[in-house]
């Protein structure tokens, strides 16, 4: 169960920021003894690895920042967070961490199954996300938007770190999204009515 959740929270990590998890992943594993990557994935703790990683990093913390480009890196990232989904969902359900000590006992075969999955959650956490910018972008004439994707950096890095080092608590952080999600849709509901629009069916 530990396993499933940290890679649930891996993949969610990603589907806000697709560089986040890795990153923290292959970083907790090179320079910590917090997170032990199987040889499989021991890649991603590679130093050439890491610096284009954080490269990737620094250039999507960048454009999302943008109101206008930061849809545009939407488009663009409907591919790439999925994969980082992937990726982040299989190293992170395989690896050994403080608080999973026995990944073996989890997907021990069909090791494509739990890529899929991350790719899968990523894609879904993309995919609200991708839906709520332009709203909160509309809504606030753009200033929102540093302000939305700050507030999703931070998601990305309090999953990936829960993921890791206590799992139980990204049931806490889905909770949170789910409020999150239901309180903009009522929001938007409610400025549409204001503006005669007909209301959002579900």
């Amino acid at each position: 169960m530990l396993e499933l959740l940290t890679g649930t929270g891996l993949a969610l990590a990603a589907g806000l920021n697709a560089w986040i998890p890795l990153v923290i992943i292959g970083g907790l594993d090179r320079f910590t003894g917090l997170v032990e990557l199987p040889s499989p994935w021991a890649w991603l703790s590679n130093e050439w690895v890491l610096l284009i990683l954080v490269a990737l990093l620094v250039l999507e913390f960048i454009a999302d920042k943008i109101p206008g480009v930061d849809s545009i890196n939407d488009v663009v990232q409907t591919v790439v967070r999925p994969t980082a989904g992937g990726i982040a969902f299989g190293s992170g359900a395989d690896a050994t961490t403080i608080a999973v000590t026995d990944p073996e006992a989890f997907f021990t075969t069909q090791q494509w199954v739990p890529i899929a999955v991350g790719v899968v959650i990523a894609l879904g956490m993309h995919l609200v996300k991708a839906a709520a910018r332009p709203v909160v972008n509309a809504m606030t004439a753009g200033v929102g938007a540093p302000a939305a994707s700050f507030a999703e950096d931070a998601g990305s890095v309090a999953f990936a770190f829960a993921a890791l080092l206590a799992p139980v608590l990204v049931l806490l952080g889905i909770a949170l999204v789910v409020v999150l999600i239901v309180m903009l849709v009522r929001r938007l509901r409610t400025r549409r009515a204001r503006q005669g629009h007909p209301p959002i069916t579900e």
